[in-house]
């Protein structure tokens, strides 16, 4: 039996990596580097799969908000800027016989018409348990599919009042 599609949310700051720089990577496809906490990179290694959702988050904007979806098209492998000593994600504990950082690559599929604000989405009764409004501050966050279903229902009433 095929395992189901999953859902995430990844985050990451736009004036490091927007929504806008996916969709201008060649074929709109980049390898989601740099992760350096534990459980995210777990996630990455062990949970991430190739066609998983991905809704992507810009943090740390004004708004946070979710400006985008994207579609894993590779699933976790060793993050080798970890390997980098000049890099901005070098981590001299990590090499490529025994990697720390995994990554998996992502694929632009769309940039929403108006972002799903932080504050718009505190205020979704059906998003209540959903991790990013726990105040976590992983990187790399599960999705239900109820909640996956529901953004693309707000994504869409936010194009009409717009």
């Amino acid at each position: 039996m095929a395992e189901s599609r999953q859902y995430w949310l990844f985050k990451t700051e736009p004036e490091s990596f927007s929504i806008a720089d996916l969709e201008k990577a060649p074929l709109k496809t980049i390898f989601w580097d740099g992760v350096r906490n534990y459980q995210a990179r777990n996630t990455l290694r062990d949970k991430v799969k190739v066609g998983d959702g991905v809704l992507f988050y810009h943090s740390n904007a004004d708004p946070s908000a979710i400006v985008g979806t994207a579609t894993v098209v590779k699933a976790g492998y060793p993050d080798h800027t970890a390997f980098d000593e000049n890099g901005n994600h070098y981590d001299p504990k990590s090499d490529p016989n025994n990697p720390v950082w995994y990554m998996v690559d992502i694929k632009h599929t769309e940039t929403f018409a108006a972002p799903l604000t932080l504050p718009a989405l505190k205020q979704e009764r059906q998003l209540k348990d959903m991790v990013l409004l726990q105040n976590s501050r992983l990187s790399v966050q599960p999705v239900s599919e109820k909640q996956w279903i529901h953004i693309h229902k707000l994504k869409q009433s936010a194009i009409t009042r717009s």
